[in-house]
């Protein structure tokens, strides 16, 4: 996934683990400092791109991701985090919220910060769910306040409130992140004087992680969602299943993982997630206000479930496993004599993970059945998107699925071709929407971060990272500079869910390859999906957004999160 073995004039990978050679140097972490701002107060016009600045105070770097609707850093005195500040929570859901802050607060200062109710004080941060808190009454909407006088994040919802939460995180000192209690920055703990007035542009902004290709553990997913958290991405969609590897336990055909797991891309060990793992990381996700998407990739992509079970192949022959890169050559089976199966097989799996999954949609994949007549992958569409829709769960597909006009009612369409649109992308895509649907967008040019950096980066093993096949290496500028809404004719604003920067895996084997190809490409994906668009006529800021992409890698510096420090960008030293 996606177009590896392109017809055209893309190249396919070698199926074998990418060559070493030796590691070249990364882009030099420029020493220059953002400039200070003349002036502390950037504003943002409602409804226009806010200038949400960095700014250098000492030590402290203050700047949000994604850029709210509305940031004003005021003249006044700062907030400071001390030893007798509380985490003072109101209304519903607002407990929870302030605990999960809480306990990376304390790990990193050290502090007691207790959770109570009650009058909260100047030394105090207030935690506020309560109608009317929200700009618009947006769900995810919060506003933040922040001076002598104490922090005061507050919402309509707990969701908003914990987005507004991840904003606090961003404006305290980047030492927050420290798993251990960390010596005080210079001038303390402190969040600067701010107003903050926010609220996401799109409802769903997600990040797709394949754990098929690479089989990667539970504690590497948790650790991808505290990651996206903090810039305010609500989706995890899972690529479960592909040729290479099964990765979730289904109990009514256990050789799914008892075969079809044993495989990873290049022979590297595989691996698959018990129903437990699944539920811890879909309970962790919920405590950070993120849906898991599960995707079983169907009816191509299926040789490791082909390899499980024989009866769901043609001729009843059950095929190798599969180690290489190659697509397009796996199917289910669409005949009439292997129906019973074939169906039993969809409607087990689908009923299951849907029993697993608390959020509203299933990814059933779609995508490069090349090796499937278009009459067989119309039917298998039909009837896998039933099967599905019975769990009474909504289908998410790639935008091949749109070639079929008999899709469950709201089936989601996620467009991976290029951001300008070739072959039939766009009109497949407009098939969803037609048919009362709607589109999540994914250009692969732009959108998939599995793609090199310009600077053909090396991980710290010398490994070669990332494909090119998506009309070359995508730079940090590229994956910040398009419009979701002028992609596809015919697909307006409405008709867009969000957007979602995906992550293949065939040369990612450790969460640190995913974390350097993600980072900081990812925070540009981030922002489309959240920060209000560009005005007519106008386009994205990549300076100002290169300095507050600056002031998150201090952050990610202490996270430990093994970002690539792009040349552009002036990183702090």
């Amino acid at each position: 996934m996606h177009r590896r073995t392109a017809p055209d004039r893309r190249r396919a990978p070698s199926a074998t683990r990418p060559a070493t050679r030796p590691a070249t140097r990364p882009a030099r972490r420029l020493g220059r400092r953002f400039a200070a701002l003349a002036s502390l107060v950037a504003i943002a016009a409602a409804g226009s791109l806010t200038a949400c600045t960095a700014e250098q105070n000492g030590d402290a770097v203050t700047g949000i991701i994604p850029a709210p609707t509305s940031f004003v850093l005021h003249e006044g005195a700062p907030f400071r985090l001390t030893e007798s500040s509380r985490l003072v929570a109101a209304g519903e859901g607002a407990s929870a919220v302030a605990e999960t802050f809480a306990r990376q607060a304390r790990a990193a200062t050290g502090f007691e910060l207790p959770v109570v109710e009650g009058e909260p004080a100047a030394s105090d941060l207030a935690f506020v769910v309560a109608d009317g808190e929200a700009p618009d009454a947006a769900p995810e909407g919060y506003t933040l306040e922040s001076g002598d006088g104490g922090v005061r994040v507050a919402a309509d919802t707990a969701t908003g409130l914990f987005r507004g939460t991840q904003s606090l995180r961003q404006l305290l000192p980047a030492a927050i992140e420290r798993a251990d209690a960390a010596t005080a920055p210079d001038g303390g703990w402190i969040v600067p004087a701010a107003s903050v007035e926010d609220a996401p542009r799109f409802a769903y902004r997600g990040a797709m992680l394949d754990v098929a290709r690479h089989f990667f553990p539970v504690e590497d997913v948790l650790r991808y969602l505290d990651a996206i958290a903090l810039v305010k991405l609500n989706v995890l969609h899972l690529h479960l299943t592909d040729d290479q590897g099964w990765r979730i336990r289904i109990d009514s055909w256990p050789e799914l993982t008892g075969v079809g797991a044993a495989t990873s891309v290049g022979g590297d060990g595989g691996g698959s997630y018990t129903k437990d793992d699944y539920r811890r990381i879909v309970e962790y996700a919920a405590e950070r206000f993120i849906t898991i998407v599960p995707e079983i990739d169907l009816p191509g992509h299926t040789n490791a479930a082909l390899s499980a079970y024989p009866e769901l192949n043609c001729d009843g022959v059950a095929p190798a496993p599969y180690e290489g890169v190659e697509v397009g050559f796996s199917s289910l089976c669409a005949s009439p004599e292997r129906a019973e199966a074939t169906d039993r097989f969809l409607a087990d799996v689908t009923r299951e993970l849907a029993e697993l999954t608390p959020g509203p949609w299933l990814h059933l994949g779609g995508d490069e059945s090349l090796s499937t007549s278009r009459d067989d992958y119309l039917d298998l569409v039909r009837r896998m998107t039933r099967a599905a829709a019975a769990t009474g769960k909504t289908v998410i597909g790639w935008h091949e699925m749109g070639a079929s006009r008999e899709l469950p009612a709201g089936t989601v369409g996620q467009y991976w071709s290029f951001v300008e649109p070739e072959g039939d992308a766009a009109e497949l895509t407009r098939s969803f929407v037609e048919q009362g649907g709607s589109v999540i967008l994914s250009p692969a040019d732009v959108a998939y971060l599995d793609m090199k950096y310009v600077d053909d980066p090396q991980n710290a093993l010398g490994h070669t990272l990332g494909l090119d096949w998506a009309k070359g290496p995508t730079t940090i500028d590229e994956a910040y500079l398009w419009e979701p809404s002028s992609i596809i004719p015919g697909v307006d604003e409405p008709d867009i869910l969000g957007v979602e920067a995906p992550i293949w895996t065939e040369t990612l084997a450790s969460i640190s390859d995913v974390e350097f190809m993600a980072f900081p490409r990812l925070t540009a994906i981030a922002e489309i999906g959240w920060s209000p668009a560009p005005a007519v006529g106008d386009s994205r800021d990549t300076e100002e957004f290169f300095g507050r992409v600056a002031a998150l890698g201090t952050h990610w510096d202490e996270a430990g999160i093994a970002y690539y420090p792009v040349r552009g960008v002036p990183w702090h030293e």
